[in-house]
């Protein structure tokens, strides 16, 4: 479920930048896509200048799209928490496209939306000018 979700929101263009370069190279005698996700995922790859596999496009584009939840879900809950947009909107974009948020990735959204929302609280009952 998590590599299709980061699949297609990389490919519908929601979670296509991540901050930074990801190399995948092509290599015939690699792992496919999924399995060179999980091997990403338990760390495999973390030494390595580059990652092969036989379908670079496709680990590309789940490698940069998990990346970008990471990124994205401190921006969205920032502006959230200050109100600039709600949380509506942002699911909302998922949903128009036919995109399902895994349970743990919405819950660490809610999660992260909750704790900026209570730093805010606690900065403004403080005084403290943003």
């Amino acid at each position: 479920m998590m590599f299709t979700f980061f699949l297609k929101s990389y490919q519908s263009g929601i979670l296509d930048f991540c901050g930074s370069d990801v190399k995948v190279k092509d290599d015939k005698n690699g792992p496919d896509a999924m399995l060179g996700f999980r091997m990403y995922d338990n760390g495999q790859f973390s030494k390595k200048e580059f990652i092969e596999s036989s379908h670079p496009n496709v680990l590309k584009a789940v490698i940069v799209g998990k990346k970008a939840w990471g990124l994205f879900c401190g921006e969205w809950s920032d502006g959230i928490a200050e109100g600039s947009f709600t949380k509506r909107e942002i699911l909302s974009e998922f949903e128009n496209k036919g995109i399902v948020i895994p349970e743990s990735l919405k819950s660490e959204f809610e999660n992260m939306i909750w704790k900026k929302v209570q730093k805010r609280v606690r900065r403004n009952s403080e005084g403290i000018v943003e």
